[in-house]
């Protein structure tokens, strides 16, 4: 991959990383607030689905974080872009659709058609 292509993947994958790592803070400052009471037992449960629900998708960033952070390492390395199945360059418009992608199209096809496969 050239330079300028890491360097633009770079930019993009810091500035995803900086938008997640804001949207952590606000989660935790948004769970120390103390708790309300709630006479009506409905808008309690109501309350606590809106918080299970959040605390789900602030999981899924937080695995998304963590594949930013090694996309990161695999620029830094020069390992970025090169599918780690098949050890060939993957698209740029697959890297532009998903930039934490570690592999191809192909491999990735194989890949989901075998855990379809298996009932995964």
């Amino acid at each position: 991959m050239e330079k300028k292509d890491s360097e633009y993947f770079k930019e993009i994958l810091n500035k995803q990383l900086a938008e997640l790592l804001s949207h952590a803070g606000d989660t935790v400052s948004g769970m120390t607030v103390p708790k309300e009471n709630f006479p009506d037992p409905t808008d309690r449960a109501s309350l606590e689905a809106d918080r299970n629900f959040l605390l789900r998708i602030r999981d899924r960033e937080g695995k998304l974080i963590e594949k930013i952070k090694k996309a990161l390492k695999r620029i830094e390395n020069g390992s970025f872009g090169i599918c780690e199945k098949c050890d060939e360059e993957i698209a740029f418009n697959r890297m532009k659709a998903r930039p934490v992608t570690t592999h191809c199209i192909t491999c990735k096809t194989e890949e989901e058609a075998f855990e379809k496969a298996l009932g995964l």
